[in-house]
């Protein structure tokens, strides 16, 4: 992991173009080779970022611009993020070893489980992916297929709240950089969601799934049920 504190402006260009003028900011350099712009507000957002796999060069900057050099990241796309540095205030690189990854509660690990076992817990016909799709930022917990062959990333969780709507929005921005999950849909799954959460993932377009947990462990059978 590379830190570098600098003064810098950002462009991406690819599927749209955006642009940060001249801040100060912290790029951040993973060893899987994604590279990622945070500010000091915003939460834990980046502020842009390419996802690995990409490729990164360096090449020197005129002093007449008042840079000090260019990194140029590009991934298999064509998609590019140019960061100009003016001023490096801080460059450090550490090695953090192999991470044991997010390790949920009990009830929540053991839904997530339930779920990949029985994706058409979450509708007629969806069929599993693959469990922990990893991104720069964490695992998605789960990607499926509908019943009309589209990608749902879906994110697990015990009760919905505005942070797992907030987590899975980014996800599903960085996996729309990949070609094939270009138009993959979001659900967040849970026992229960707060009303504003509900109302976040509306207006995101992410789908909202109550999930009954005793039912998936085949505790309480929903057939039986007077209400």
């Amino acid at each position: 992991m590379r830190l570098v504190i600098a003064s810098c402006s950002v462009d991406y260009s690819g599927r749209l173009d955006a642009h940060l003028p001249r801040a100060t900011r912290v790029l951040m350099l993973k060893a899987d080779g994604s590279v990622l712009v945070h500010s000091d507000g915003g939460s834990y957002k980046p502020l842009n970022w390419m996802s690995s796999p990409c490729t990164m060069t360096v090449r020197s900057a005129s002093t007449d611009l008042g840079l000090v050099e260019v990194w140029e990241v590009t991934n298999h796309d064509g998609d590019t993020l140019q960061i100009a540095i003016a001023e490096v205030l801080h460059d450090s690189s550490h090695e953090l070893g192999v991470d044991p990854g997010l390790r949920k509660d009990g009830v929540e690990k053991h839904l997530q489980a339930l779920l990949a076992q029985n994706p058409t817990a979450l509708g007629n016909g969806w069929t599993l992916v693959q469990r922990e799709y990893h991104t720069p930022i964490g695992p998605v917990d789960l990607v499926c297929r509908d019943q009309s062959g589209g990608y749902v990333a879906v994110e697990v969780k015990r009760r919905g709240e505005i942070d797992g709507v907030e987590q899975l929005t980014r996800y599903l921005e960085l996996m729309r950089r990949e070609p094939r999950f270009a138009n993959v849909s979001g659900v967040l799954a849970a026992q229960q969601v707060r009303p504003q959460a509900r109302v976040l993932a509306e207006d995101r377009g992410i789908g909202v799934t109550i999930v009954d947990y005793d039912a998936l462990r085949g505790l309480d059978n929903a057939e039986d049920r007077l209400f």
